[in-house]
């Protein structure tokens, strides 16, 4: 770890009698991006909060933290002091040049500051010239879509739009070290796409936090897992990941079954021993405790197919026709003309039909959480009808999230629901069983509301939804702040629901694996059917952008051909020996200006040069070379007429 940025050593953590993990050890070397995976509840974001603390108690100068809504320091500033998760014991060590930005999950707003004045107070680095950095900032601006919110004041943003900001800080910032955690939460697909690339390109060391597996696998090389106290680290991508983890379970399992083998007699021989008469006695009594142990260890075992008794669905599911939604320019309910009336939902038919998956996908705003509320009649079109059957019964998970007294258990919140749930093969399981079954342990069923982490809640929250027996799911956004490992029993469950299902998600790998029919949003109220899943459909997108601009040039070059039909005047059928002599001088010294120009860029954008005055003179070279290419070239492509 001699390059390492961070060294976490022996650290161990606890609340009460849950043990979060105990003696990790890893280190985040320079460049090196890394995903943290844990089921929720398992300490992944207080282990960020802890490396955070330990930051801010070292009063590091180059320190750029959001506080967290969720920390106990609370209302701080970006930038200041905020975190106060200690651990229990362990060391925690930065490199001396390390320049650390952290993005927690629920970053806290920041009042009387306008978006413009935050994101712009950002230092350039010294590696980039001012001309990079601008086009940099202006990238992430308008990719992430900041740019529309510069004029607004901080505290009137949504969570959502507060994160995007946040996060477009961080990207600004001259920083080597990158700390996220959920950073594709709130995102469109697009966004997604975008930062992925964002990230995969740039030179600094990654510590991230995330349920995303596309994104996880697009960006980091190495994966951090905790499971069981303990954390293990895996040199690859999600795939190998998920082939190594398999493997350790498998050796694991096989070193408990020796173990449980030998326990049997070396249990016999304890009870025939009433005490330890000697040295090698009392050895093998110590041994016999390490291995009860071992024997007794407990493993998640795969879980059996389950599917949730539905009620019968009529022939009548959801129909609608001539669907309009629309609203004034300023968010007012007043009547206002056609003309200054913003279209969400412009004269949209469907008829659902039984057993469908669908996915719904799109930018944020353009109306896909009001079209969920159009059809759960939450909301009424503006003109149009929406026809539910009779015999639907919806269940619809939306982003809001459930609220419930701090001082419930979870049992007890569930049981509020059904005492037992009714399955499709005429079974039952009982409230115990399904939390089982959904990831609850028996310590976590019978602790309080308030004292579940996030993704726990999210959790309990879908889990109340299914129990409801919904014959009509609709899910909104279900993959935010959900574990890996509570995505493969949602999909799981998802995969042999017998009911209709429209799910709304940027997860393109949750996405992939249960639908097989889109509605894309694209925008002024336009929506499209796309039978297929998100990669074939995003694959087919990008080659009719392809395909659109092949033949954009082609008809641009078709009328600039026409044109010099027309206006063209011959003076020379052939070139002169002067013009061609001309014409190959200029070819050798635009490919060696092309050349030069490639190299300086290369430097620049590369950080291989660290002087300030040679940065600044390489950056006026590039800027008289771009001249220089622009007249040799203009008058080279003159004398490729008459060659």
């Amino acid at each position: 770890m001699a390059d390492a940025l961070l060294t976490v050593e022996n650290l161990t953590k606890s609340f009460g009698d849950k043990l979060l993990f105990e003696d990790i050890s890893f280190g985040i070397n320079a460049g090196q991006k890394s995903a943290l995976i844990a089921r929720n509840g398992y300490g992944k974001s207080t282990l960020l909060n802890i490396i955070m603390t330990a930051a801010e108690g070292e009063r590091r100068a180059n320190l750029f933290a959001f506080p967290s809504r969720s920390s106990a320091g609370g209302a701080s500033a970006a930038g200041q002091r905020g975190y106060n998760t200690l651990q229990d014991s362990g060391k925690i060590t930065f490199r001396g040049d390390l320049k650390l930005a952290y993005l927690p999950q629920s970053p806290e707003a920041y009042p009387k500051q306008i978006v413009r004045d935050f994101v712009y107070n950002v230092q350039r680095p010294e590696t980039e010239d001012e001309w990079t950095f601008e086009q940099r900032i202006e990238e992430i601006l308008s990719r992430m879509r900041v740019d529309s919110l510069l004029d607004r004041p901080m505290d009137t943003l949504s969570g959502g739009e507060q994160k995007k900001v946040a996060l477009c800080r961080l990207l600004m910032d001259d920083c080597n070290l990158l700390i996220l955690d959920e950073p594709t939460n709130h995102l469109d697909i697009d966004m997604i796409e975008w930062l992925e690339e964002f990230l995969s390109r740039q030179r600094l060391a990654i510590l991230m936090v995330t349920h995303d597996r596309y994104f996880l696998d697009n960006v980091c090389d190495n994966i951090y897992e905790i499971d069981n106290a303990r954390l293990y680290h895996y040199k690859g991508h999600y795939d190998y990941y998920l082939e190594k983890k398999a493997e350790r379970e498998a050796n694991e399992r096989a070193e408990v079954a020796k173990a449980r083998s030998l326990y049997r007699t070396e249990l016999e021989w304890m009870r025939r021993m009433p005490q330890a008469r000697g040295t090698k006695a009392q050895a093998r009594i110590d041994a016999f405790y390490e291995l009860e142990a071992k024997a007794h260890t407990r493993f998640d075992d795969t879980r059996p197919q389950l599917t949730v008794k539905t009620e019968r669905i009529g022939g009548k599911i959801l129909e609608l026709y001539n669907i309009c939604y629309s609203f004034g320019v300023k968010g007012s309910e007043e009547e206002v003309k056609g003309s200054e009336r913003t279209n969400v939902i412009d004269d949209y038919s469907y008829v659902f039909k039984k057993g469908e998956k669908i996915g719904i996908v799109g930018p944020n705003g353009v109306g896909k959480s009001t079209f969920l509320n159009i059809i759960t009649e939450k909301l009424k079109p503006t003109s149009g009808r929406v026809v539910v059957g009779q015999t639907i019964q919806f269940g619809y998970y939306t982003q809001a999230g459930m609220t419930a007294p701090a001082d419930r258990r979870v049992i007890d919140l569930v049981k509020d629901i059904a005492e037992e749930i009714e399955l499709d093969n005429g079974k039952s399981m009982t409230a115990h069983q399904f939390l089982t079954y959904f990831g609850f342990d028996g310590t976590t069923q019978y602790n309080y509301f308030g004292n579940l982490s996030g993704g726990e809640k999210r959790r309990l929250y879908l889990l109340q939804v299914l129990m409801a027996n919904p014959n009509f799911l609709i899910l909104d956004e279900p993959t935010n702040d959900l574990d890996i490992y509570t995505l493969q029993i949602l999909e799981q469950f998802l995969q042999t629901y017998k009911g209709c299902l429209i799910i709304v998600s940027h997860d393109r790998s949750f996405m992939d694996h249960i639908v097989d029919h889109l509605l894309v949003f694209e925008g002024d109220g336009k929506i499209k059917d796309y039978h297929s899943n998100y990669t074939q459909y995003r694959l087919s997108r990008l080659q009719d952008i392809k395909s659109s601009r092949q033949q954009v040039k082609k008809t641009a070059s078709a009328a600039r051909n026409l044109d010099n039909s027309k206006t063209k005047i011959p003076q020379k059928k052939k070139a002169t020996y002067k013009e061609q002599k001309e014409y190959e001088s200029l070819t050798a010294e635009i490919e060696v200006l092309t050349a030069e120009k490639a190299d300086l860029e290369a430097k620049l954008s590369g950080g291989l040069m660290t002087d300030a005055s040679e940065i600044t003179k390489a950056s006026t070279r590039i800027g008289k070379l771009m001249n220089i290419l622009d007249e040799k070239e203009l008058r080279w492509l003159e004398l490729d007429e008459l060659m």
